[in-house]
């Protein structure tokens, strides 16, 4: 008689299971090197195994079928001396009573669409340099870039080869230009003049929301999870070889980190893309939670959250993020959904990851909510905002705060903020200039906790939200700038979406994860024609990078903020700007957030201030006009003034 949910948790929360059956080797999956191929398999329950060799990952027949020998701690093995790089694989179990065929969820490769697995002898996807490949440095300051791989080329105007419009292999064209035109920079060569620092791709594991098979302008964001160590297939000029994909990925990180570009990836192992994985064919019920009658649990809103509180589990996750540093040259991970993930285990990828590469070297963040409740086991811990104490130093969380403060809530979208109109927001503005790291909010340890930023995939565009409650273009611009000055004079880590330095509108769409993709992709005709609002952005960057006062991640930066004031409308403070281990030649900052509808006057305290930056032009500080006494503050706008050392 088949287990029911409540019994399989029961045999899996047992200590009998956990002595007999938690492995702690690191060899699962397909090892394939010149010596041999080793099978490895985690299935406790299985009574039988066979692993099953094709040589396709299409519907071709098996051409061997091969017994599996039960090993100790749950796993099950077949070896063979062949080298079966290039070779596809699916097992066959028999497990509670019924045959299953599944893939194997510890793959490094896949055939097309991930229905079969493939064996690979990873060393022969290297691209050439690859052993010399090596992040850049970034100076003092982060400053990430969200970009999905298809939006960031499929614009026929950015100049891409046709053949490599949508693909990793456009992230190769470094020189692209407008039309082909050769003066208006496109894709990576914008990319350098924009000035940041950090790309966070959006889902590149192999998700199942897209059919790789068609060559056609289907599209998603990819958060569905469906092979989590495998590179997507549908970037790849050549998804039914899965050694493809792999070496294209690898060739896309090393052009970026060739072009001064660290890569981020966004990681989602908070669910899977329906409850039929290969983790529930090969382990029943272990790697999902469920409520004490039974019910899966569905704080995801996706139909399943992942019990990444249990034991196998919480080791396939730091694996596979650990796989990823490692094979790929990932720089840092941004966790979606973080909040459904135990605070044990992001502590422990933290520590595992500044053992190999550094305190801190590799970015983690996420977010710090769930969209429902979870059925997280007991003594188990969220790794959710109100718990931030509880986590290392250097994991980041999304700030809801600053950004709904910004621009008013994503939830409600005729919601004003403070830059367009809403009422009370002072406190909250003057709080998220020091990532809320003050004793009004004693919870965050540092800003290196805490990811500053007004807009991202999710939710409308910055320029939408805006639209929804100022309708004249003219201060929607105004509106606008303020916004992207704010944020970028906030402590923190600086994160934006692409495009929204131009203005990026998705028609007013909210969440567009499978719209069109005519929607999403990047119009880079838009960049070029919102010159002046991208160049803003730029300079707002360049200034970012010349101010440790801002750039301080330390227990200690939310000091260096004083002197705050605020009416209504408008808000201002002064900021401690001087570094011994940074050059900036201004000791002292002035800034000012004018929500208003009036200009109004600062005093200013003794000296020659030098405007570095106002509502009209960010690169003011290359040039500066010096002022004493007083400086008028116009509406609507950002006041950025520098004292420099005497």
């Amino acid at each position: 008689m088949k287990k029911t949910v409540k019994q399989w948790k029961e045999y899996y929360s047992s200590p009998e299971f956990s002595q007999n059956f938690v492995y702690d080797g690191k060899d699962l999956g397909a090892v394939c090197t010149a010596k041999g191929t080793a099978f490895r398999l985690w299935s406790p329950s299985a009574d039988q195994i066979a692993v099953n060799l094709y040589q396709a990952g299409t519907e071709v027949p098996a051409y061997a079928v091969h017994p599996m020998k039960r090993l100790e701690k749950g796993v099950w093995e077949y070896r063979t001396e062949e080298n079966l790089h290039g070779t596809y694989y699916d097992f066959t179990l028999l497990l509670d009573g019924e045959i299953v065929v599944s893939a194997d969820p510890y793959a490094r490769a896949c055939g097309v669409n991930g229905r079969r697995s493939m064996a690979v002898d990873l060393r022969r996807t290297d691209p050439a340099g690859w052993e010399q490949d090596q992040a850049p440095s970034y100076g003092q300051e982060r400053i990430i870039y969200e970009l999905h791989v298809k939006e960031f080329s499929w614009d026929r105007a950015g100049g891409f080869p046709e053949e490599c419009r949508g693909k990793y292999g456009a992230f190769l064209h470094t020189d692209t230009t407008l039309n082909g035109d050769g003066k208006h920079p496109t894709g990576i060569s914008y990319l350098k003049e924009l000035g940041v620092t950090h790309i966070q791709l959006m889902p590149v594991y192999d998700y199942g929301s897209v059919d790789e098979a068609k060559r056609d302008d289907q599209f998603n964001w990819g958060y569905d999870p469906l092979n989590y160590n495998v590179p997507e297939g549908s970037y790849s000029s050549d998804p039914d070889h899965g050694e493809v994909r792999i070496r294209e990925l690898k060739e896309l990180i090393q052009s970026l980190h060739r072009e001064g570009f660290r890569v981020i990836m966004d990681v989602v192992y908070n669910h899977t893309y329906s409850m039929d994985s290969w983790f529930q064919r090969t382990a029943p019920w272990y790697f999902y939670r469920a409520d004490k009658n039974g019910k899966p649990s569905n704080g995801s809103a996706c139909g399943n959250d992942v019990a990444s509180e249990r034991d196998m589990c919480s080791k396939y996750i730091l694996e596979s993020v650990l796989y990823w540093a490692e094979e790929y040259h990932m720089d840092g991970f941004r966790f979606d959904l973080m909040g459904l993930l135990d605070v044990e285990l992001m502590n422990r990828i933290r520590a595992e990851l500044d053992v190999r590469y550094g305190a801190g070297e590799k970015m983690v963040f996420g977010e710090p909510w769930a969209a429902e409740k979870t059925a997280m086991e007991d003594g188990a811990c969220q790794a959710l905002k109100k718990n931030i104490r509880k986590l290392d130093v250097n994991i980041g969380m999304f700030s809801d705060d600053i950004r709904d403060a910004v621009k008013g809530s994503v939830f409600e979208l005729d919601e004003p903020g403070f830059v367009n109109g809403g009422k009370g927001f002072e406190e909250d503005i003057l709080s998220s200039v020091r990532a809320w790291c003050h004793k009004r909010k004693p919870g965050i340890k540092a800003p290196s906790q805490v990811i500053t930023y007004v807009s991202s995939h999710d939710n409308q565009t910055l320029w939408d939200k805006l639209a929804e409650t100022i309708s004249d273009e003219n201060m929607l611009r105004k509106a606008y700038r303020l916004a992207a000055g704010i944020y970028m004079t906030c402590q923190g880590n600086l994160f934006f979406l692409s495009g929204e330095e131009f203005g990026r509108t998705k028609n007013g769409i909210a969440d567009s994860y499978n719209s069109p993709i005519s929607v999403n992709r990047l119009d880079w005709k838009k960049a070029w024609e919102e010159r002046e609002l991208v160049t803003y952005y730029q300079g707002l960057i360049a200034l970012r990078k010349q101010l440790p006062g801002l750039c301080d991640k330390s227990e200690t930066a939310w000091k260096r903020v004083r002197k705050e004031w605020k009416k209504e409308g408008i808000v201002g403070f002064e900021l401690d700007n001087s570094s011994e281990y940074a050059d900036s030649v201004w000791k002292t900052l002035q800034i000012i957030y004018n929500a208003g509808q009036n200009e109004e006057e600062i005093r200013l305290s003794g000296g020659n201030w030098e405007i570095l930056a106002d509502s009209r032009d960010s690169f003011l500080w290359k040039t500066p006009v010096t002022v004493t006494g007083s400086v008028m503050a116009a509406p609507v706008g950002i006041l950025i003034l520098g004292l420099r050392e005497k």
